[in-house]
């Protein structure tokens, strides 16, 4: 994996952590069948990339 900064870790979490909170206030019965299986499977892989981001950032230490 390529090495990250503490910063753009701390970045790139507080940018997904929006975009998945944006997707979880959707209403999937306004959506077609196809938009709502690409929603489920996109807040699976926002949660995953937050999981991840994370663990890296529990190894490296907090932000200062």
């Amino acid at each position: 994996m390529t090495d990250y900064t503490a910063e753009e870790l701390s970045e790139a979490h507080r940018a997904l952590l929006s975009t998945l909170l944006k997707c979880e206030n959707m209403e999937l019965a306004k959506m077609g069948k196809s938009q709502q299986t690409l929603l489920v499977r996109r807040i699976a892989a926002l949660k995953l990339a937050l999981a991840l981001i994370e663990k890296e950032q529990g190894q490296i230490g907090p932000v200062e």
